[in-house]
């Protein structure tokens, strides 16, 4: 994933008049984003102590992308950033990274 197709996404989510969902899922991007920063700071038996918590966060921001894409597909709200997210976990995490990252830098 690219900073500009992190953009593009971004601003597809920014689009939707589902406030709450969207606030919902940038925390769980914030949320897992804060964790895999602790995670890569940590020595082996932090990691390993954290391992749930963090693949849970995890799967909560991928729950919320869900939740929302099909909210807006209900409210007939275009959710193709959903499918060109994909499924890779991997590549979500990384997504929910660029949340946080993008997001606070346009805050300032």
């Amino acid at each position: 994933m690219t900073t500009e197709s992190a953009i593009r996404l971004i601003d597809g989510i920014d689009k939707t008049e589902l406030t709450s969902l969207k606030q919902e899922l940038f925390k769980y991007a914030v949320d897992y984003s804060r964790i895999r920063v602790d995670w890569y700071l940590a020595n082996s038996e932090g990691r390993r102590e954290m391992e749930d918590l963090r693949s849970a966060k995890h799967t909560a921001f991928i729950d919320s992308c869900n939740v929302l894409s099909r909210a807006m597909i209900k409210k007939g709200e275009d959710a193709t950033w959903r499918k060109r997210l994909g499924d890779d976990r991997k590549t979500i995490g990384d997504f929910a990274c660029f949340i946080n990252l993008i997001t606070g830098l346009r805050a300032r």
